[in-house]
């Protein structure tokens, strides 16, 4: 918006020594001449006018305005002085005190187009462009080929335009497009306090916070007792975590004005947050879990709004999940979280830690590998990211406690008892009857029993699989590995257990008998147990 204008020069001088009064600033008015005596108030007041005029061109504005004032008090019904202090209060950009002076030079004289003009100017800086756009009006009305009234009031309603779409804007919650509808309007309406905590509003509700916060305090250092622009500044540390602090601003704004709408939804969710959080603290301090997960449930859907307090229920959420046997939700809450924060390194480590108790090897690698980008100086993680790395390359190997069906802390005999199981299971002559691609199949995973048997029965192999050292080329299957030697092993010798699988002729099958009495179970198939 311009900001530059003209002053009126009336003085008991020729043309050419008020043109050298003036000749740095804009060309001034020559009103109609007053009678000069000794110690006359009005001529007195026009040499103070004069001096001021002088300052002013010289751009002394604050000077210029003091003389004015002089002016004003020896002739206060002169409406030139007051349309000259109004012209100084404008470039020193106080368009409540320029419009207040701009009024009364237009009370005085409602002919003064340039007081017109100047209301119009000050209205319109002020952001009130109706009214702008009525006093512009006037000033056509009075002078049809003013230029600048003309292109004012082409101003005034783009203005109007401008406020009236940010309005819907905000409506829709199309914060993006009320920070540009704002940031037009307030080029024109450099003085507009309503359009500039409407501007830091939405940028604080498009996560902006920094530039919200500059944008309030701009206009606190002007007016201290503002309420929307304390509301604005307790709305950004509400959106950053800080809810203690946003409280006590929103406490500070309903002191000053009860009927705050806004502040009291925010106080009140605000309030909402910091007990539910608090309940879900202590609730995991005491180790009632449940309780813990479902109050940061609700404290999930009190604002979903506030991401960075979100983003830390949801951890808290996790690191919970976690202790109950909720890992697949717990790794959810850890992505929701990092997608709400996607510094929040606690909430990328805690997924890292699901995953590997998941066994999702590749998934944690890709979380400690970011963790190390993030942090290049931690050992520690360094050291995850290693333990992972060594988990994935595991992971890509026969599993044996998955093929006998046990844990990784299985004993002795949970591992004897599972082999027994599964080896009998699988052994090829109890699968003579099916097909051949079944006996392929059967005959395979005999083996694979076998060798698990092999490696996880001796405490040394069973040792190294464990911490992930190349077991195929030590004590893996080879091809001259014979699972039988290990089935008859483990299940035969005297007083031991053995089977004989015959087909229709009855006759041995794979393995030599030991003898002896007992319990046999025959069928068409041909082939029993005996157990000596």
């Amino acid at each position: 918006m311009e900001t530059g204008m003209e002053v009126d020069s009336s003085m008991d001088q020729n043309e050419s020594a008020v043109k050298n009064a003036t000749q740095i600033g804009e060309p001034m008015d020559v009103d109609q001449k007053l009678p000069r005596k000794d110690k006359d108030p009005i001529a007195l007041a026009e040499a103070k006018k004069a001096e001021g005029n002088k300052e002013y061109a010289k751009k002394n504005y604050d000077q210029a305005v003091r003389l004015y004032t002089e002016a004003i008090e020896l002739a206060p019904d002169v409406a030139t002085f007051y349309g000259n202090r109004s012209a100084a209060y404008m470039m020193l950009m106080k368009y409540d005190k320029a419009l207040e002076d701009s009024l009364m030079a237009i009370k005085l004289d409602n002919s003064f187009v340039k007081g017109h003009y100047r209301v119009a100017k000050c209205y319109l800086a002020l952001g009130l462009s109706r009214n702008a756009v009525m006093e512009l009006q006037k000033v056509l009305a009075l002078d049809k080929k003013n230029k600048d009234a003309t292109n004012d009031l082409k101003t005034a309603n783009l203005v109007m335009e401008y406020e009236s779409s940010a309005y819907d804007a905000f409506e829709k919650k199309d914060y993006r497009k009320v920070v540009f509808c704002m940031r037009n309007a307030l080029e024109k309406c450099p003085a507009c306090t309503i359009y500039k905590v409407m501007k830091a509003e939405a940028l604080a509700l498009t996560g902006k916070y920094s530039d919200a916060e500059h944008e309030a305090t701009d206009i606190l250092r002007t007016d201290s007792a503002n309420t929307d622009a304390i509301y604005v500044r307790g709305l950004c540390l509400y959106y950053q975590d800080n809810v203690e602090k946003a409280y006590q601003h929103f406490i500070q704004v309903m002191k000053r004005d009860p009927d705050h709408k806004k502040a009291r939804i925010l106080l009140k969710k605000a309030k909402s947050l910091q007990a539910k959080k608090k309940e879900g603290n202590d609730a995991f301090g005491s180790g009632q879990y449940q309780k813990a997960y479902d109050l940061y449930t609700e404290a999930l859907e009190i604002d979903p709004l506030n991401k960075y307090t979100n983003a830390k229920i949801y951890y808290n959420r996790a690191v919970v999940g976690s202790k109950i046997n909720k890992m697949e939700q717990a790794i959810e809450d850890c992505t929701k979280a990092v997608e709400l924060d996607n510094s929040y390194t606690k909430a990328y480590l805690k997924r890292a830690n699901c995953y590997m108790d998941c066994e999702k090897y590749e998934e944690a690698v890709r979380d400690y590998e970011l963790l190390c980008r993030k942090d290049r100086n931690s050992r520690e993680y360094r050291r995850l990211l290693e333990k992972a790395k060594l988990e994935l390359k595991k992971s890509k190997r026969k599993d044996y406690y998955k093929i006998l069906g046990i844990s990784k802390t299985a004993t002795d005999d949970e591992i004897k008892k599972a082999y027994k199981k599964e080896a009998l299971k699988h052994h090829p002559d109890r699968h003579s009857g099916a097909t051949d691609e079944d006996k392929k199949k059967e005959e395979h995973l005999f083996k694979e029993v076998n060798e698990a048997y092999s490696i996880l029965s001796d405490p040394k192999k069973r040792s190294q699989y464990d911490s992930g050292q190349d077991l195929e080329d030590s004590f893996g299957m080879h091809e001259d590995f014979d699972p039988n030697s290990i089935f008859q092993a483990f299940f035969g010798g005297p007083g031991g257990f053995m089977f004989n699988f015959g087909g229709p002729g009855g006759g041995p099958s794979g393995f030599p008998g030991h003898g002896g009495g007992g319990y046999s179970r025959g069928g068409h198939s041909g082939f029993n147990f005996t157990y000596g």
